[in-house]
């Protein structure tokens, strides 16, 4: 049986009108012969009834007093309305279906609530329903423990059920609609020539979740990576096919040729605060402190230089008066600067290729914006910029790499 996984999100089921164009692309894929599994997030965003923020922002005006676990079983309830909903609309056009919770579906987790590691996806009973030709509607972003206790998985987590189950299914594909078409060059509320991707690999797109492209988690792309399945980042509200996220092998294209490029999106972290703190003496002492005691007051750290002179690296906005309390409760003078933007350029040929760097600093430069920091991997260039000139400094690298030719 060729298996397909769709997966749509709360944009997605917020309306009478995207529910319909959902029900289009669950029957074109059924007449073209998929046994067909759909994975959903909960409708809508804050302030629509049903909203995973909606549900939070009722727990916090109703004595605010839930432990993660229970938070969690409220939080399980989104999904299933939009479950059972698209379930009784399906029904409605004569196809027959189940709905499974993340639990139902064989989805394994560890107990931290709210943010939930997938353990082990065991499908028998998605498979069961299948070979009898029903559509499998799993509620997305949910599973439970060994013990029965239902969980969540965090943010993305829907994207995350979808490949993970994709992967146990060995399905042909895994299709995430959202309300963009497809993965872009950079966010086109900023840069307005900003284009749609035909085609990118995982670890592209990894990289630019990672960095603050919002179109799909991570987590999915590392799951969907490892078991080798492609995803199709696609429209709700179109028929084109989107963005394909695959190994680089699979860019052949019997229309465009070879995709060959060295750099493939721009994307962006804002509101980030850079801290400085130099070495007096004993510079491995130090730099061990520094990050122990970030460590262990549950504050993320990115964007990390470190020297024999000291120690460089970002923190939140909102953890920065924290981290530097901490530190200097400890003895430190540490130095931060608030209100900075982390600018990513991104792309798979950006490995071994001189001069990648040296255009990155010619268009800022020409630009008037000063690099506070920058660092890089095989596949990425970060650098810091004050976060008055993220805009412009966005739209002058998309531009100089002529991201949208």
């Amino acid at each position: 049986m060729r298996i397909m996984v769709q997966k749509f999100g709360g944009t997605s089921l917020s309306t009478v009108q995207a529910r319909e164009h959902v029900l289009r692309h669950v029957k074109r894929e059924l007449e073209a012969g998929y046994g067909l599994v759909v994975v959903v997030s909960a409708m809508g965003r804050r302030g629509e009834p049903y909203a995973t923020d909606t549900l939070l922002d009722w727990a916090a005006q109703n004595g605010n007093g839930l432990s993660p676990r229970e938070k969690d079983l409220l939080l399980c309830c989104g999904e299933i309305i939009s479950a059972t909903t698209l379930s009784s609309l399906l029904e409605n056009e004569g196809i027959a279906n189940t709905v499974l919770t993340g639990a139902q579906a064989g989805f394994v987790t560890d107990d931290n609530f709210g943010n939930a590691r997938i353990l082990d996806v065991r499908p028998v009973r998605v498979l069961e329903l299948l070979e009898k030709g029903q559509v499998v509607i799993v509620t997305g972003f949910q599973g439970q423990t060994e013990q029965g206790d239902f969980t969540t998985l965090g943010r993305g987590g829907s994207d995350t059920s979808a490949t993970a189950l994709g992967a146990a299914l060995h399905a042909e594909i895994v299709d995430i609609y959202t309300d963009v078409n497809g993965i872009l060059t950079a966010d086109p509320r900023i840069v307005e020539d900003a284009r749609p991707l035909t085609i990118v690999s995982y670890a592209e797109i990894c990289n630019m979740a990672h960095h603050g492209a919002k179109v799909i988690h991570p987590r999915a792309v590392e799951i969907a990576m490892q078991a080798q399945i492609p995803v199709r980042v696609r429209s709700t509200f179109a028929d084109t096919e989107g963005t394909l996220v695959t190994h680089p092998e699979g860019f052949q294209d019997v229309q465009t040729g070879v995709v060959d490029r060295y750099v493939t999106g721009i994307a962006y972290v804002s509101n980030v605060t850079q801290i400085t703190v130099d070495v007096p003496s004993d510079a491995n002492r130090l730099q061990l402190k520094v990050f122990k005691t970030m460590a262990d007051n549950a504050i993320s750290v990115d964007f990390i230089n470190v020297t024999p002179t000291g120690v460089v690296y970002t923190v939140f906005d909102s953890d920065s008066e924290k981290a530097i309390r901490v530190l200097q409760e400890i003895g430190l003078k540490p130095q931060s600067l608030s209100g900075c933007a982390k600018v990513s350029v991104i792309g798979g040929g950006i490995n071994g290729v001189p001069g990648i760097m040296a255009r990155i600093v010619e268009s800022l430069t020409l630009a008037d914006i000063q690099i506070l920091q920058s660092a890089d991997s095989n596949t990425t260039i970060w650098v810091l910029v004050k976060k008055e000139d993220m805009v412009q400094a966005l739209r002058a690298l998309h531009a100089s790499f002529e991201l949208h030719l």
